[in-house]
């Protein structure tokens, strides 16, 4: 048997479902755990990525 297909067309409040708080600056930050060095600087660098949106942002250590 194969897959599934739905082919109703998603809701609006199901297709931004979890943004509404991203876009206010209020973001679910997960840690990556990757453990990228930064040569230049010489530290370590933490990647966190937003669950909800799946932004990433950088902090030196």
């Amino acid at each position: 048997m194969g897959d599934v297909v739905n082919f109703r067309r998603p809701k609006a409040s199901e297709k931004h479902a979890g943004k509404t708080l991203c876009r206010s600056g209020f973001h679910k930050w997960i840690v990556v755990r990757e453990k990228p060095f930064d040569v230049k600087q010489g530290k370590l660098i933490t990647v966190y990525r937003c669950e909800r949106c799946g932004t990433t942002k950088n902090e030196l250590r």
